[in-house]
């Protein structure tokens, strides 16, 4: 993996003709707890100057050119983050951009950091280019804590049902790595989060965590298996019934402002 960042790196450095403040890593990857077939490898380049359109012409689709390059690395479609210019960055304002995600990718003018990301990539980031510590502060608690609300209404919205994706029981984490969050004011990895919330015996059943956690230490061994597809269809009954704990979190946290 490492020789595939640099080689990403570099491109990206290339492209924009050596005008990039620096690149960083953030989220699973930095955090020990990168899982092929599950984690992506997220990344913030920053510019000095505006990225020109033949410069995001060139580098939105820069992931399927690696992969054209070298169609037995696994790693080139795992990268998703955003090209920009450091100025427009801090200001929240773009005139052009590149967003890879793991929908696709694009050149736009919108962008807006999600509040857990860029608590990772202030207090966690890793550079790989430029050598340059994070610039931008870390998001506060009120933040923490609205992100927290925001990805709590999510799952009661879109976790009532689930389906036969590994993703279906990586809502279990999620709301695993929230709680830890409200609690503590910290970010940490999914399994760490999934660990610690059976350590601290959160949930009444906490079976379908601990398959969980199983199953995101070697998300390949389960991908295939027909009656751990019946179980991820199965979840989300347990998705809200442990979206009840973190609503309980929410309004205690709520009540200790």
């Amino acid at each position: 993996m490492q020789n595939a960042v640099s080689t990403m790196a570099n491109e990206i450095v290339r492209i924009m003709a050596g005008d990039v403040y620096g690149i960083w890593l953030y989220g699973s990857v930095v955090m020990d707890d990168f899982r092929p077939g599950w984690s992506d490898i997220d990344f913030a380049a920053l510019t000095n100057g505006p990225v020109s359109e033949s410069q995001a012409e060139q580098l939105v689709t820069l992931r399927q050119q690696m992969l054209e390059k070298e169609p037995g690395n696994p790693y080139y479609r795992s990268f998703e983050g955003v090209i920009a210019n450091l100025d427009e960055y801090r200001g929240k304002t773009f005139r052009r951009l590149v967003y890879w995600g793991t929908g696709g990718q694009r050149v736009t003018d919108r962008y807006e950091p999600d509040v857990f990301s860029a608590f990772e990539l202030a207090k966690y980031g890793k550079p790989v280019y430029g050598g340059n510590p994070w610039i931008l502060p870390a998001p506060g608690r009120e933040e923490l804590v609205r992100a927290v609300r925001e990805h709590y209404e999510s799952i009661r919205k879109y976790a009532v049902q689930t389906n036969e994706s590994l993703y279906s029981c990586g809502w279990l984490l999620d709301i695993a790595r929230c709680i830890y969050t409200l609690r503590t004011g910290d970010v940490i990895s999914k399994t760490r989060a999934g660990a610690w919330a059976l350590e601290e015996h959160l949930f009444p059943e906490e079976e379908p965590l601990r398959k969980t956690v199983e199953i995101r230490q070697d998300p390949q061994a389960f991908r295939d298996r027909d009656d751990v597809k019946q179980w991820l269809k199965g979840l989300g009954p347990v998705v809200q019934q442990y979206a009840d704990v973190l609503e309980a979190e929410l309004r205690s946290a709520s009540a200790c402002g």
